[in-house]
């Protein structure tokens, strides 16, 4: 998990499933963080209900602190749940890149060191 978790809501209560859900959801993208930066990465979910006269709905914010980037994402939906999967969803996405970008190089070394060995190159 994570080293911090906040959860807050705006204009709607948390009940215990939705919040066994979001600690599901969005906890379970640990394992796409650098193991580097999982002691240092922390998360904070914002759940509102927009009550505006023209569109009922949910948003859902979720910002991830991480040692070198802030990843955010914001989306809204009809329902809390399904704004929740799809900022997992994204934020998912966005977590593969920074991995791509930020972790280090080692892997990739050691598989192009263990095929030049095979190919005697």
């Amino acid at each position: 998990m994570f080293a911090k978790f906040e959860l807050n809501t705006v204009h709607t209560s948390i009940d215990p499933s939705l919040k066994r859900y979001v600690n599901k959801k969005i906890g379970g993208l640990d394992k796409y963080v650098p193991r580097h930066s999982r002691s240092s990465a922390h998360v904070e979910v914002h759940l509102k209900e927009s009550k505006t006269k023209d569109a009922n709905g949910f948003a859902c914010e979720v910002t991830l602190f991480l040692p070198q980037q802030t990843l955010v994402v914001k989306e809204t939906a009809p329902n809390l749940f399904a704004a929740v999967d799809i900022a997992e969803a994204k934020l998912k996405l966005q977590l593969k890149k920074y991995k791509d970008r930020h972790a280090s190089g080692k892997l990739h070394r050691h598989l192009m060191a263990r095929f030049k060995k095979r190919t005697g190159s």
